[in-house]
C-alpha cells in the first residue's frame, strides 16, 4: 500500500505539471495559431462541414468506413464520462465561469481537430490486412520524417497505455456504479455483460465498431439533448440570467454560496479548458485515429467533418448539461461530477431526470470502450505490428470487469497524465506539419470556387 502511494503521490506531481498552465496555453495556443492561419475556416465553414457529413453517409473514396461514421466512432470515444462528469465537475470547482472557458476551448479546438483530421488521411497507410491506418505516429513518421521517429513511439506508447485506463477501465467503472446505484445491478454482471458485448463487437474490428457507433451514438445523444432541452424549455425564462452569470463569472471571481466555495478566475479558466479537452480531446490526438480509415478521396473533405466531433461534443452536449446544472440552481449544492449533473436533472424531471443521467452515462462510457479500443489498437499495431492485435483485444475485453470491480482512482490519476502526455508529441507535429495543412485547404477551397 505504501508503495502505491508513493507512486500516486509522484504521478500526481507529474499530473499537477502535465495538465497545469503551461499545456493548458499550449493546447489553446495551437488552437489559436492553426485558427489564425486556416482564416477562421472552421468555424466560417461550419454549415459546409454539416453538408459534407451528411452526404459522408457514403463512400467518397478509398477506406474502410464511411465519413459519416468515422465521425461517429470519433464521438463515440470523446462523448462519454466529459459530457455528464466532467462538465459537472468543472463547474463545481470553477464555477458557471468554467462552461464559458469550455467554449473557448471547444472553438479553438474545431481547428485543432480539422488539422489532425487532414494530416491523418494525407499521411495514412494500408496495413498488410488492407486496413486504412493514420493517427499522429503515422503522420510524425511520414510527414516529419526519420528524425521523428522517437516522438511518433512515444505518442503510440502513451496512447496504448493510456486507453486501457481513461478508455476502458474508468469508463467500464462509470457504467457499474451508475446501474448499482439506480438500479441495484451488481458491479460483477454489468462487468461481465459489457466484456461480452465489447467482446463480439471488436471481433469484426473497426467496421463492425464503426457499425455499432454509426447507429448508437445519435440516438443517445439525442435521447440525451431532448430530456436536457424539456429541461431548459420548462425553465426558458431563467436562461437569460444564466447565460449572465456563465459570462460574468468567467472574468470575475465567484463567490462563495450555499455548498460552492469560490473560484478565482484563474481556476474558472483552468478547469474549464481542463474539462474541456478532457471532453473533446482536441489536440490529444485520438480522433484522427479515427479519421484515417475514412472513406473518401480528400484529406480536406475530411477535416470539415471531423471538426464537428468538438462542436457537437462541447458546443452542444456540455452546453445542455452546463445550462441545467446553472438553471436548476444545483450548481451552490456542494455535489460535483456526475452526482451534481443527476442533482440537477433530477430536481428539474422528477422521478425521472436522475435516471436520464445514469442511463446515459452507461451508454456513452460504453460507447467509449469501443472508439477507444479502435486508437489503441492502431497504437499498439504502430508499435508491434498485426500480430498483435488479437493479444490486445483480448487483454481489451479482460480490463473491462476488472474496471468495473476495482476502485479507480490511482488508474484514473495515470490514465489523465498519460493523456496530457499523449498530447504532447501531438501538438509538435500540429505546430511542424501546419504549413502543409494551410496549404492543401487554401488549394482545396480555391478548386471548389472555381
Amino acid at each position: 500500500m505504501e508503495i502505491v502511494q508513493v507512486l500516486s503521490d509522484v504521478i500526481g506531481e507529474v499530473n499537477a505539471v502535465v495538465w497545469g498552465p503551461p499545456m493548458l496555453v499550449l493546447i489553446l495556443g495551437t488552437g489559436l495559431y492553426l485558427s489564425a492561419g486556416l482564416r477562421a475556416m472552421p468555424l466560417r465553414r461550419l454549415v459546409y462541414g454539416f453538408r459534407m457529413l451528411w452526404q459522408g453517409r457514403q463512400q467518397q473514396g478509398e477506406g474502410d468506413i464511411t465519413p459519416f461514421n468515422a465521425l461517429m466512432t470519433s464521438l463515440s470515444a470523446t462523448i462519454g464520462t466529459g459530457n455528464i462528469a466532467g462538465v459537472g465537475t468543472a463547474i463545481a470547482i470553477g464555477g458557471p465561469g468554467a462552461l464559458f472557458w469550455m467554449w473557448m476551448t471547444a472553438l479553438v479546438g474545431m481547428a485543432t481537430k480539422y488539422a489532425e483530421a487532414v494530416l491523418a488521411v494525407r499521411y495514412r497507410e494500408v496495413d498488410s490486412k488492407h486496413n486504412h491506418v493514420g493517427g499522429p505516429m503515422y503522420y510524425i513518421r511520414n510527414g516529419l520524417g526519420k528524425k521523428w521517429l522517437w516522438l511518433a513511439t512515444l505518442f503510440a506508447i502513451f496512447g496504448g497505455l493510456a486507453g486501457f485506463g481513461i478508455g476502458n477501465m474508468v469508463q467500464a467503472n462509470s457504467v457499474a456504479d451508475a446501474l448499482q446505484s439506480k438500479f441495484d445491478v451488481p458491479f460483477w454482471i454489468t462487468g461481465l455483460v459489457m466484456a461480452v458485448l465489447v467482446g463480439l463487437v471488436l471481433i469484426g474490428g473497426i467496421r463492425w465498431i464503426a457499425q455499432v457507433a454509426g447507429k448508437l451514438v445519435p440516438i443517445m445523444a439525442l435521447c440525451y439533448l431532448l430530456a436536457g432541452l424539456v429541461v431548459l424549455g420548462m425553465n426558458v425564462s431563467e436562461l437569460p440570467a444564466a447565460f449572465a452569470t456563465i459570462f460574468q463569472q468567467a472574468f470575475a471571481p465567484t463567490a462563495a454560496v450555499g455548498g460552492f466555495a469560490g473560484a478565482t478566475i484563474m481556476i474558472a479558466i483552468q478547469m474549464g479548458v481542463a474539462r474541456g479537452i478532457f471532453s473533446n480531446e482536441a489536440g490529444l490526438g485520438s480522433a484522427p485515429i479515427a479519421h484515417a480509415a475514412a472513406e473518401t478521396d480528400n484529406p480536406v473533405r475530411q477535416g470539415t467533418v471531423a471538426m464537428l466531433g468538438t462542436f457537437i461534443d462541447t458546443i452542444i452536449i456540455c452546453t445542455i448539461t452546463g445550462l441545467v446544472i446553472v438553471v436548476s440552481g444545483a450548481w451552490t449544492s456542494g455535489e460535483n461530477g456526475a452526482s451534481l449533473s443527476a442533482l440537477a436533472f433530477g430536481n428539474e424531471l422528477p422521478g425521472t431526470g436522475a435516471y436520464v443521467v445514469a442511463l446515459g452515462l452507461a451508454v456513452f462510457a460504453f460507447t467509449t470502450v469501443l472508439g477507444w479500443s479502435v486508437y489503441g489498437e492502431r497504437c499498439v499495431e504502430y508499435l508491434f505490428g498485426v500480430s498483435a492485435i488479437i493479444p490486445f483485444r483480448v487483454l481489451w475485453v479482460l480490463a473491462v470487469p476488472l474496471g468495473a470491480l476495482v476502485k479507480l482512482d490511482f488508474v484514473w490519476l495515470v490514465a489523465d497524465t498519460l493523456n496530457a502526455m499523449m498530447a504532447i508529441p501531438n501538438l509538435i507535429a500540429l505546430l511542424l506539419l501546419s504549413p502543409v495543412v494551410f496549404q492543401v485547404t487554401r488549394e482545396y477551397f480555391a478548386s471548389q470556387a472555381d
